[in-house]
């Protein structure tokens, strides 16, 4: 599979790594490149310094060769806008994003848009605690 990750984060540092152990084709895309010191030394994959809402810096990532898209920047409206891009614009076929806002990650997901919103799992977490 061949994935664009956008976002080098903790969270996008480790996806990018599971996904390279597992043999993928993996390209991650930060605008910050001290970002990248988080991959594993390990790491075969791509990291390249580029903004996921830009058209050009996707293409360089391969967006257009892509099987799946996954933004997990810290910002919910790029990460929105990053993944409408790489589904409406690309027709990646697997396109996921975290929004941290549970409203906003509901909206998005109903107007077809795979979201994670990590807020809700500490939500469901908690529940789990309380209610049993």
């Amino acid at each position: 599979m061949n994935v664009v990750i956008m976002g080098c984060s903790r969270v996008g540092a480790q996806v990018a790594a599971l996904l390279d152990e597992e043999g993928h084709k993996v390209t991650i895309l930060d605008i910050e490149p001290y970002s990248f010191r988080r991959l594993p030394t390990n790491f075969n994959g791509t990291a390249m310094v580029g903004d996921g809402t830009d058209e050009d810096s996707l293409k360089k990532a391969g967006i257009e060769e892509a099987d799946a898209f996954v933004a997990v920047t810290q910002g919910d409206n790029r990460n929105v806008m990053a993944a409408q891009i790489a589904k409406y614009m690309f027709n990646v076929p697997k396109v996921v994003c975290r929004v941290y806002d549970p409203l906003r990650e509901e909206l998005y997901h109903t107007l077809g848009l795979e979201t994670i919103s990590p807020t809700k799992v500490g939500a469901q977490l908690l529940r789990k605690l309380v209610v049993g």
